[in-house]
């Protein structure tokens, strides 16, 4: 069996939701092993998590710069990290592993604001370490089905996109003890935008990765509708793609009923698809004219390239964990099909800095039109 990668964590401490969901991900398939960390931004705080998840207290750092600095030493040092702390944190973290030909796997967005999304830019493109950011919904199987088909012809020339991500867990204002509520509602840590930035971001970037479309130009209606709140947590965006094409993107945190409601639909001139995250292994495809037909996972009609993204039989449901673990899967053969100088692959379609620059430039947009009483502004 190939060795497993040497993999650190930046963020990710006791009580943090994605960074479990990393760790989780990155062992599935038994590529990456964990062994360094600076899990918090306290120091007793990241001592305890590198306890907790058995880590060398040697190896369990108080910040990520003395993190990058050794482990970039160490004969056994660290191959990648992923960083999965609050957004401002992004940039600072990525530069220090980045400079030292660590490779970076970034939760997403990007950065907590486009200054530092086009620096970081700049450092990737002066580095040879490879940077994978974890749009985790672009490894569902279904997805990149549809983005085959739409590549295939098989939906026609595209004509509209409509994507939508309802939750409900910031209905109400939450008190001081939600940590994530606290952050992702803090313009100093998240950015600018709430919604936008938090999940707006991920239904922007499955909208362009399974349409293949660019966007050119979007007008932003955004919302604060829990009095006190910073940051957006409702957003409508109408999107303008080249070509023709346009599209419409509803984002919110503030929708009852609704969990993780991230869902799209994409129509062309011979067809349309529809998917929806909270039921990822089944997806709608209608030829004009012709009855619907229901496209399962692993099923009949499912390409074979998408074979090797799978782990269980049709029928036996995967779903969040397993898709994110497929970019980890496939960052894990980049990597070691990576030499110096060598450019990201384009097979797979691992989202990369290109992919979390598009979406900071998407929330900075929609908060400068949503200031111009939602008017147009460009994307290019």
């Amino acid at each position: 069996m190939t060795r497993p990668i040497r993999l650190g964590m930046v963020g990710g401490g006791n009580d943090a939701f994605i960074g479990a969901v990393h760790r989780i991900a990155a062992r599935i398939d038994g590529q990456f092993d964990l062994v360094a960390g600076a899990l918090s931004s306290t120091p007793a705080k990241a001592q305890a998590s590198g306890a907790a998840l058995g880590l060398d207290p040697a190896r369990t750092y108080d910040d990520f710069k003395a993190m990058a600095i050794r482990e970039a030493r160490l004969k056994d040092g660290i191959e990648a990290v992923a960083i999965v702390t609050p957004n401002h944190v992004h940039y600072p973290a990525a530069r220090e592993f980045l400079k030292r030909g660590i490779h970076v796997i970034c939760d997403k967005p990007l950065t907590s604001n486009l200054p530092d999304a086009r620096k970081l830019a700049k450092a990737v493109e002066s580095s040879e370490a490879l940077f994978i950011l974890t749009h985790n919904y672009t490894g569902y199987p279904l997805m990149r089905q549809a983005r085959q088909m739409v590549a295939d012809g098989a939906l026609g020339d595209i004509r509209v996109v409509q994507v939508e991500y309802p939750q409900d867990w910031l209905t109400e204002a939450q008190d001081g003890d939600n940590k994530q509520a606290a952050w992702r509602t803090d313009p100093a840590r998240s950015g600018a935008g709430g919604s936008t930035g938090d999940i707006g971001t991920h239904a922007f970037n499955l909208a362009c990765f399974v349409s293949g479309l660019t966007p050119e130009a979007l007008s932003a209606d955004l919302q604060s509708f829990v009095a006190g709140r910073q940051v957006d947590d409702n957003a409508h965006v109408m999107l303008r793609f080249q070509g023709g094409a346009r599209g419409m993107l509803w984002c919110s945190q503030v929708a009852p009923g609704n969990e993780n409601a991230l869902k799209l639909r994409v129509y062309g001139s011979k067809g349309g698809i529809e998917w929806a995250q909270e039921n990822p292994n089944q997806m709608l495809f209608t030829e004009f004219g012709k009855p619907t037909q229901i496209l399962t996972r692993a099923g009949s009609g499912m390409g074979a390239a998408f074979e090797d993204l799978t782990r269980t039989p049709g029928g036996h449901p995967e779903g969040y964990l397993e898709a994110f673990a497929n970019l980890y899967a496939q960052t894990a053969d980049v990597i070691r099909a990576h030499t110096p100088g060598a450019s990201l692959p384009s097979d797979p379609p691992l989202p990369g800095i290109s992919d979390g620059l598009a979406g900071v430039q998407f929330v900075d947009a929609c908060v400068t039109s949503s200031r111009k009483n939602a008017g147009w502004v460009s994307l290019g």
